[in-house]
């Protein structure tokens, strides 16, 4: 079959939707955020191909790999193996990099195995390894004539009396010993001092090599070997010379342990540092935690139990006796009593050790987490400095690289090296790793077309942003070179700059080529125009969306009158170029000297009261200095917080600033009882709204009572949840309603209490455009709803899971809580790329919200790719003018219209063409940097 036939799909907000899709060809699924494209795509298409596979598997195995629940579908035909490349399958461990995740770092063993050089990790030579034969033709070579003494090195500079060696081999029939470079006898040897260290070797024989056979040589120099522990002493009048059989420093005596893959692996004791166990980091107590600041340091202690009376009575006395003042905070008190209370005293253990006691004593995991999240850091390993391996795997290289060395390097780095390797080897071993070589090759050049050039194969997948997750996934698929899979992909374009869009649709393409299908829910143009066949689902969003507006090929959709995405796409709709730019306030902030990861020692302007954008290629070094550097600076200033902070010299103007908010892209929860009511506090207000009503009150009710996530209200029959889990031993869990509250969440005593004929359930099922006319009379509850709806989320439920919110939704949401509350005008907002998932019209709602925000003196920070946003911006900065090590400059800064000039600048070459293409853009050139405060808002 041709084509993949969707026949009756329901889940979630899909209206019972038919569609058919072509096969092996490149599918955008597209439509408004939360229309119903994930449901589609993911939760109906890629579960049931999973599902089908599962089932394939037997009984016996389906126990341990778990079940999935057949998606709402009539029927599915012409479905393929699935494999899903989204945003949310990125390892959460803490050993997990790049370099392991795409399996490269495990080529790389292998290959450091086989042609890696080892070095004495103590002075740095080279080791050597050689057999008998080679040692007899290179004693016979280098001595020839001569007459030589064999020795058996014993013991270098080692302390000890030595007596029991000396009779061992006495009884074994040797009869002399050099002993600190005089010959004895054996039963002749002077008593030694067991203090002083001595250097012994054991004489074999003495050989003249003018006329003995090699056959006594071998002898002899064989039993060398085995007496000396793998080393030989050979040595004339005028030279000597040491060798081994082992892989062993000549020099220090040092041997190498086997060498194999596992030894370069951070996941196996073999290899690991023996101190942080392959982490490259330790958990450690953070001193600057366990007191609050500006408090006096008797009252200021963080830790400790209520029975813990003695210890501000231990603390005044440690303070008193080393001479500090119990009345001032910790910070003021001088270094010796800092010492004492954190490291201890003969009485007293310190808090360090107190708190790791405190860690050990728990069993509650809640509490262990609690202290870990404010007690302890994150530090480098001082044993192998962050590099995760033994010290001997260290010292083995190639091309003067260790392992993890290698893998630091930027990726495109890394090609290069592996490139030339092959030419600086010898033909033996360009032939045992030729295949190696290629395959190493070919999955680094996957990932540097996909625009990751910049990261390194030794980056903690914990940091990448989700569409630098799925660039990785979608390079490693590419290099399994599978036919006939249907892959879905979740906007792999987030993340990514316009220059590396053309990368990421010819790898698209070439999954295609290969004899794939490839499903991509996307809203980028680019993509979308890129593609054979398009499926727009609408026409709007949640109870308004859930159809197939129209499928078929993109001439077709450009005339489409129905389609919102036809419109933009055709020009009939736009996002308008803004008339003026705002010039701000007058003040800024200032970070001076930001040098954090590939900064290079920048100092960045930020006009207050305007809307800026950050842009820049991926990895140019947005994300380091804005989330890592200047929020948690200034966090850290105004709210107390103690946020690790990138490196930098200083920040200046904070004093023009009250308040810092940072909105990222976390998900909201994880669990069904989060939704969008109790995670905007909307809730909060409604309950207390609630018990404020005459039957509330007779009943002596308080909000409490109208909480589904404690016992009182609830129904207790499923806990608050609304349906009950079976489980079905070897079938998939099954989730009903439950019959006693029938999916209400409350009891019937709590339901009884309504307010304007509805109960706290009915309202929990309104969307947010019905609660918001519901509650049109209650300031409180308005405010926030109608945030919500400004946002483009009128159509989601109050009470829908939070698992079931897209990332576009989800984003929105906690964009909509931060939002609600009260601006001071004095307000830094920073948003990390907020139009993740959302459409072009969605696009539209955000930037008429962000700008509210300025017009009422506020500045928000928009780390952004995306084209719209960049082009309404008031001030750019933009950041490359490539990623990694090529990245870390500011490339060129101003309102669009100017940055759009700066030759250097990608971000500028795309908005050249953006600006050029606007109606609009005479009229903005004419009044670039003209008007004042008071024109802009």
């Amino acid at each position: 079959m041709d084509k993949i036939i969707v026949k009756g799909a329901r889940v979630h907000n899909l209206k019972n939707i038919d569609v058919e899709i072509p096969k092996n060809k490149l599918v955008v699924i597209t439509g408004l955020s939360g229309s119903g494209k994930s449901s589609l795509a993911m939760d109906t298409i890629f579960i049931e191909g999973q599902r089908r596979y599962l089932e394939s598997l037997s009984t016996y195995a389906r126990q341990f790999i778990g079940e999935l629940k057949k998606p709402d579908v009539d029927s599915i035909e012409g479905l393929s193996p699935t494999i899903a490349i989204d945003q949310k399958s990125v390892s959460h461990n803490p050993r997990s990099t790049v370099g392991t995740v795409t399996e490269i770092y495990d080529y790389l063993r292998v290959l450091y195995a086989q042609i890696g050089v080892p070095h004495c990790p103590y002075c740095g030579r080279e080791l050597q390894r050689m057999s008998v034969d080679e040692i007899i033709i290179h004693v016979q070579k280098h001595f020839q004539t001569k007459r030589v003494i064999i020795l058996a090195p014993i013991a270098r500079e080692k302390k000890g009396t030595f007596k029991d060696e000396f009779d061992n081999f006495l009884n074994k029939g040797y009869t002399r010993v050099e002993v600190d470079g005089k010959i004895y006898r054996l039963d002749e040897v002077p008593e030694l001092n067991k203090n002083i260290r001595h250097t012994i070797n054991l004489v074999i024989d003495r050989l003249d090599l003018s006329d003995t056979d090699t056959h006594r040589l071998f002898q002899s120099v064989e039993l060398a070997l085995k007496e000396g522990n793998g080393f030989v002493l050979v040595r004339s009048d005028d030279d000597e010379h040491l060798y081994s059989e082992k892989l062993s420093c000549l020099s220090c005596g040092f041997s190498m342990p086997e060498i194999n893959p596992k030894f370069f692996s951070f996941n196996a004791p073999y290899g690991a540092c023996p101190d942080c166990h392959g982490l490259g980091f330790k958990l450690e107590v953070d001193e600057r935690t366990l007191f609050e600041e500006d408090i006096p340091v008797t009252q200021g202690l963080r830790i400790g139990h209520k029975a813990d009376g003695w210890l501000p009575r231990r603390i005044e006395r440690i303070v008193r006796e080393y001479g500090g003042d119990p009345s001032k905070p910790f910070e003021q008190q001088p270094e010796e009593v800092k010492e004492a209370l954190l490291y201890g005293t003969e009485y007293f253990e310190g808090l360090v050790a107190l708190v790791k006691e405190r860690y050990e004593e728990y069993t509650s995991e809640e509490m262990r987490e609690w202290i870990v999240a404010n007690f302890f850091v994150e530090r480098t390993c001082q044993t192998c400095k962050g590099k995760r391996l033994r010290q001997e795997a260290l010292s083995v290289t190639i091309k003067d690289l260790s392992i993890i060395e290698f893998t630091e390097l930027p990726i495109s780095k890394e090609l290069e090296i592996i490139r030339a390797l092959p030419s600086e080897l010898s033909e033996k071993q360009r032939e045992a790793v030729k295949e190696l070589l290629n395959e190493i090759e070919k999955r680094l050049d996957f990932l540097e077309q996909v625009g990751l050039g910049y990261l390194s194969l030794s980056r903690n997948v914990r940091t990448l942003s989700g569409g630098e997750a799925q660039r990785i996934r979608l390079a490693t698929q590419i290099g399994s070179r599978l036919t006939g899979v249907i892959y879905v992909l979740d906007e792999p374009t987030i993340g990514l700059h316009q220059r590396d869009n053309d990368r990421l649709i010819s790898m698209l393409k070439g999954l295609r080529d290969l004899g794939n299908t490839v499903l991509v829910v996307e809203h980028d143009e680019e993509v979308i125009r890129s593609a054979d066949y398009v499926v727009d689902v609408g026409p709007r969003a949640g109870v308004n969306g859930g159809q197939i507006v129209y499928a078929g090929t993109l001439d077709g959709l450009l005339k489409c009158e129905k389609s919102l995405t036809g419109k933009y796409l055709s020009g009939k709709m736009k996002i308008e170029v803004p008339k003026y730019r705002r010039k701000g306030n007058g003040k800024f902030i200032r970070i001076v000297g930001a040098k954090h990861n590939n900064l290079k020692n920048i100092t960045v302007e930020f006009p207050l009261g305007t809307f800026i954008c950050v842009t820049g290629v991926s990895g140019s070094g947005k994300s380091s200095l804005i989330i890592d550097t200047l929020y948690p600076a200034i966090a850290n200033k105004l709210h107390k917080t103690r946020y690790e902070v990138g490196e930098h010299d200083r920040i200046e103007g904070l004093e023009n600033i009250d308040k810092i908010i940072a909105i990222d892209q976390s998900p909201i929860g994880r669990t069904p009882r989060s939704n969008p009511a109790t995670y905007t506090k909307v809730f909060d207000a409604i309950r207390e709204l609630f018990a404020m009503t005459p039957e509330a009150k007779a009943r002596g009710y308080d909000k409490g009572r109208f909480s589904f996530n404690v016992k009182g209200g609830r129904c207790e029959a499923c806990g608050g949840q609304g349906v009950v889990k079976i489980e079905m031993m070897f079938l998939p869990e099954v989730y009903v309603e439950c019959e006693v509250c029938k999916g209400k969440r409350y009891n019937s005593e709590t339901l009884e209490v309504t307010y304007k004929g509805k109960n706290i359930a009915d309202v929990l099922d309104m969307t947010v455009d019905e609660a918001l006319e519901f509650f049109q009379n209650i300031p409180a509850i308005r405010e926030t709803l109608q945030v919500l709806s400004d946002v483009g989320l009128g159509y989601i439920k109050l009470g829908q899971p939070a698992t079931t919110l897209s990332g576009g939704e989800a984003q929105r949401v906690k964009l909509a809580s931060e939002l609600r509350k009260k601006a001071t005008g004095r307000t830094l907002y920073i948003l990390d790329e907020p139009t993740v998932g959302l459409h072009f019209d969605d696009v539209k709602k955000l930037i008429e919200v962000l700008n509210r925000l300025v017009d009422k003196g506020n500045t928000v920070i928009v780390i952004e790719h995306n084209l719209d946003v960049i082009k309404s911006a008031d001030y750019i900065i933009d950041l490359g003018p490539e990623g990694g090590d090529k990245g870390g400059y500011v490339v060129a800064t101003g309102t669009p219209e100017e940055v759009a000039k700066v030759e250097s600048s990608w971000t500028g070459k795309y908005l050249r063409m953006v600006l050029s293409n606007s109606n609009d853009n005479t009229d903005t050139i004419q009044n670039l940097l003209c008007c004042d405060e008071g024109e802009a808002s």
